[in-house]
């Protein structure tokens, strides 16, 4: 029992050694050679101040996404999305999985105590049979850790869950700009549909007036044929948008995980669906870094970083300890009686001599796997700063667009009324109304087309910047 009690605080001085000494090596930076800040895209329509008046300084990853969406029908199909949809299911489970991983090699840096009872029976034909019973409680293989080898195995782990949580954000911004975008589209489809529809009725009436003309001598026989034109026109396009209406819901429905009810669909296209304005001038380019993309990326290169101080350490002595300590008896009634303890010790030294390159092989596979995502890390920067960039560049020129066309479709009402008038006064041809009808009908589907670019390129700068993950601001 004596030298039990000197093994014991040799035990301990061993345990206090593990993990004093680490191969780890500071994380390199990343140099993505991005500029400091971004283009602003604001255009006198669109002013700073509106920007605070929207959000005050909250930045788009601390705006929640049911602040950043005014439809309340939006927002449950995002809120159901969020609940159902596999995509993001199967991110979280690779979470719960990374998590459980970095608990399982975590274990190994703490000694695993077992608790052993057994009974050995023995003899032969010239041998006494023999029973001996035996209880002890062992330590088995625990590796000492000087060099920081479990230490790097257990950061490695660490880092990977950290990243695989961030990816699980990643994903829940894309389907939350994926919904978004695809309620969007179908409401957009849902006014061009009314707009086809309306002017379908107006070419059906035209055509009835046009043919009690061609009658009468009033209208020629071009004039209704190019009527006729007109409306086969508009009924192919309608029955085009009743397709793509159909196509719309079932992408919806995918999104979202499961049947939509009529009473969650849009009534009509909302060209404020989001309230994001532009961003104040001189915003700096260091907000990137808070995509979880690139948060996944920044805890990837950590990962990568542990694991080659790892195979570092695989380089240097490793000390395992192997004991136990217990009581052993022939009798099962005196198997705790006294003089009955036993203990045993077993340090075991791994020194590496000959590995035939294995060693040095690894430890340049992980210092490769290491660059390898460094230059990954500085692609998705640079990929990143051109997501945002074009979207705040496209802020500019679609929303001049967008006052263009409007002011075409006023200028096409105009021209319209004034055709109508002057051809039921004589003073224009019939194909000069129809061009002018022609003329409004297309301009008012570019409209259309336009408010969903601009609020389209709203979400995406959204996701851009990283917002979607927070629901409140």
């Amino acid at each position: 029992m004596r030298k039990l009690n000197t093994l014991l605080p040799a035990v301990a001085a061993a345990f206090s050694l593990a993990g004093c000494a680490s191969l780890q090596t500071p994380i390199p930076e990343p140099d993505a050679n991005i500029g400091d800040s971004w283009p602003t895209g604001i255009t006198n329509s669109t002013p700073v101040e509106q920007a605070e008046n929207a959000f005050g300084t909250l930045a788009a990853t601390d705006i929640g996404w049911r602040n950043f969406f005014v439809d309340p029908r939006l927002e449950t199909l995002i809120e159901r999305a969020i609940a159902n949809n596999r995509d993001l299911r199967i991110a979280t489970l690779n979470v719960d999985r990374a998590r459980a991983v970095y608990r399982i090699q975590k274990s190994d840096r703490l000694p695993s105590v077992n608790a052993n009872a057994s009974l050995t029976r023995s003899g032969g034909d010239s041998v006494t049979e023999v029973e001996r019973y035996q209880a002890d409680l062992g330590l088995a293989q625990y590796e000492i850790d000087l060099f920081g080898r479990v230490k790097s195995l257990s950061e490695n782990a660490l880092q990977q869950y950290f990243a695989t949580e961030q990816a699980q954000r990643s994903v829940q911004l894309s389907l939350v700009a994926e919904v978004a975008n695809a309620y969007l589209t179908l409401s957009a489809d849902l006014e061009l549909q009314r707009i086809a529809t309306a002017t379908l009725q107006s070419y059906q009436e035209q055509l009835e007036i046009s043919r009690r003309g061609n009658e009468l001598g009033s209208v020629s026989n071009l004039e209704l044929s190019q009527v006729r034109t007109l409306l086969a026109s508009a009924k192919a396009e309608l029955a085009f948008y009743e397709g793509q209406i159909a196509q719309d819901r079932s992408a919806l429905a995918l999104l979202v995980g499961g049947p939509l009810e009529a009473e969650l669909l849009p009534e009509r296209f909302d060209p404020q669906l989001s309230g994001l304005a532009p961003l104040p001038a001189g915003l700096p380019s260091e907000t990137l870094f808070q995509r979880p993309d690139l948060q996944q990326k920044e805890h990837e290169l950590a990962a990568a970083q542990a694991n080659l101080a790892a195979a570092r350490a695989a380089f240097f002595p490793r000390i395992t300890l192997t004991g136990s300590v217990g009581s052993a008896s022939g009798e099962l009634s005196e198997l705790f009686g006294d003089n009955t303890g036993v203990w045993s010790f077993m340090p075991q030294v791994n020194l590496p001599i000959f590995q035939a390159g294995r060693l040095k092989a690894n430890r340049d596979t992980a210092a490769l796997a290491r660059d390898i995502t460094l230059a990954d890390y500085e692609k998705t920067i640079q990929a990143s700063f051109k997501e945002v960039s074009d979207a705040l560049a496209l802020s500019s020129t679609l929303a001049q667009r967008r006052q263009a066309v409007e002011e075409l479709v006023e200028a096409a009402s105009e021209t319209q009324s004034l055709s109508q008038e002057r051809y039921q006064a004589g003073r224009d041809s019939y194909l000069t109304l129809l061009d002018a009808q022609r003329t409004l009908y297309s301009a008012r589907q570019s409209l259309v087309q336009s408010l969903l670019s601009e609020q389209s390129n709203r979400i995406a700068l959204y996701k851009a910047l990283g917002g979607g993950w927070n629901e409140e601001s």
